[in-house]
């Protein structure tokens, strides 16, 4: 049975594959400073969850709010430091995406830095859940993955097998299913790790990343109630999610206790349309939260949208980094070459204004400094999230300041962003909020 989950959606070894230029997770020369590489090397393993509690969307019928649950079977991809064998290869990733109806999947291969298999260092991390967005997969994601765990963090990836995003009669499934899939693996990789199965995992520092559809589920995992009048609750057949919603019975199932963070990359659920959580629902937040969006998204809208996230989120401590005309596949990896001969496939991965290697860059700093602060308590990370000069163009390098062509400013007072090369810190907006009593 599990042939059907994990041979594609495991990373493998492809001998001699023509699969150009580096992995997205290790940064260029243009990157800031915390985008670098950590001091770890990576290894990767992928496991199954099955969770047996989960209510069926799928099952076909109209009365489902007592359906009998489903076996749910999740694969997880786990990203970590490790310490490679001599002559260790690194990985190819290899998965599909849904192709412009009425072709069949798109197949992509993805190079990677991590090693299948390595041993883990030794060392105890906080873990980290990465979940990608609607019809997504983790291969998609792999600049944030290898990145962090090349840093000191444990990254579990889910695979949450959604419908073809092309089928709209069953766009109501993963708002029920992400956050529940979210929250059953992070109390069971938990779970595994007090109980000696992970060593490598720090159970009590937890946090989770979400792109679009799963940054609406890691908001809700992170604490946003979900409204009773919101779309969500409208759009999950046979009523299945009413239990779940503010007020309801099972509304507890969906959270994780003790999260130290959330991090959101143009996350679905904000605003008028979607209206998941609305202000109330928002306002029961209280994790440290860092908002990530393009301010010309026209997939889940940026002032009614992504920025309603950050502005009602009034008792999380918070930030907003924006793109400035940038749109809402900023959680992708760039567009392998398979995926580069048609205009559906390539705007999976690809943004018509920004490059992919700088707004992923421009993500694993801001991210690393947030993930540092929040999950690891290093209060020098701090620096790199202050500023008095919350649109990026409007500074200016300070007299006196560190001098050659790629000299990296310090921050400080009208000066741009600490970490950023010089000229290189524009186009840009970074806000915060400090969590209202």
């Amino acid at each position: 049975m599990l042939r059907f989950w994990l041979p594609v959606i495991a990373a493998v070894w492809v001998a001699g594959a023509a699969v150009a230029g580096e992995p997205l997770s290790r940064p260029g020369v243009d990157a800031p400073e915390l985008a670098r590489l950590g001091p770890h090397a990576v290894g990767l393993r992928s496991i199954v969850l099955i969770d047996a509690t989960q209510p069926d969307v799928a099952m076909s019928g109209v009365a489902r709010t007592a359906a009998l649950p489903v076996n749910r079977v999740l694969a997880i991809d786990i990203w970590y430091p490790a310490r490679p064998g001599p002559g260790a290869r690194p990985v190819i990733y290899a998965d599909a995406l849904p192709a412009e109806p009425p072709r069949g999947p798109a197949g992509f291969t993805v190079k990677g830095l991590a090693v299948r298999g390595a041993v883990a260092d030794g060392g105890r991390y906080p873990l980290i859940i990465v979940s990608h967005g609607y019809s997504g997969t983790p291969a998609a994601m792999t600049w944030l993955t290898e990145n962090l765990a090349s840093k000191g963090y444990v990254v579990a990836a889910i695979h949450h097998r959604d419908p073809d995003i092309s089928d709209t009669s069953k766009a109501g499934q993963p708002m029920l299913r992400r956050p529940l899939d979210i929250a059953f693996v992070a109390r069971t990789l938990r779970a595994q790790a007090r109980s000696g199965q992970w060593p490598e995992v720090d159970p009590d520092r937890v946090a989770v990343i979400g792109y679009s559809m799963g940054g609406y589920g890691a908001l809700t995992v992170a604490g946003a109630t979900l409204s009773p009048t919101g779309r969500a609750a409208r759009a999950v057949p046979g009523g299945l999610l009413q239990p779940y919603l503010r007020g309801g019975p099972k509304a507890s199932d969906l959270n994780i206790a003790g999260l130290k963070a959330v991090a959101v990359m143009a996350p679905a659920g904000g605003g008028s349309v979607f209206n998941a959580w609305g202000a109330e629902g928002l306002a029961a937040l209280r994790t440290p939260l860092l908002v990530i969006g393009g301010d010309r998204d026209r997939t889940v809208g940026f002032v009614d949208g992504v920025r309603t996230v950050f502005e009602q989120a009034v008792h999380a401590d918070r930030y907003l980094l924006v793109f400035q005309n940038g749109g809402h596949n900023i959680g992708m990896n760039a567009a392998p070459a398979g995926m580069r001969s048609r205009l559906w496939d390539l705007d999976w991965f690809e943004d018509p204004v920004w490059s992919k290697d700088r707004t992923a860059a421009i993500q694993q700093h801001f991210i690393t400094a947030f993930l540092d602060l929040w999950v690891k308590g290093d209060a020098s990370r701090s620096a790199y999230l202050t500023t008095d000069v919350p649109i990026s163009n409007d500074a200016k390098w300070p007299p006196g300041g560190p001098s050659g062509y790629a000299a990296i400013s310090p921050g400080g007072p009208g000066a741009p962003w600490k970490g950023f090369p010089r000229n290189h810190a524009v186009g840009l907006e970074l806000h915060h909020a400090s969590a209202a009593p």
